[in-house]
């Protein structure tokens, strides 16, 4: 793949599509979800044999946050809840105060 066709298929993929899905309606309610992108590349090039050595590359993440609520004309954010970090962000706490508890009791 040539340089141009990666940075011409970057593009394409970082747009407010990757970021917002396709709205959702039921029963007079529209649901539009949101995510959190991020992403990143880099290339390269040079004049060496046999073809000219030439590269890149890009990396995209996307998580969910939330979503806008459209309902009787009014929007609302409902925020998305990651369990996995909740539970990962308790675990840290748990363990801190452990070290910190075990250290002022002491020997």
């Amino acid at each position: 793949m040539k340089l141009e066709q990666v940075a011409s298929a970057a593009r394409r993929i970082f747009s407010a599509r990757l970021v917002y899905g396709d709205p959702v309606e039921r029963d007079g309610v529209v649901v539009i979800p949101a995510a959190a992108v991020y992403g990143g590349g880099g290339g390269g090039g040079g004049d060496g044999p046999p073809t000219g050595r030439e590269g890149a590359g890009f990396g995209v993440l996307a998580r969910p946050v939330g979503a806008f609520v459209v309902r009787d004309g009014a929007v609302t954010w409902v925020p998305a809840v990651d369990v996995t970090r909740l539970g990962l962000a308790a675990a840290v706490t748990v363990v801190a105060l452990a070290k910190i508890l075990a250290k002022r009791a002491g020997p």
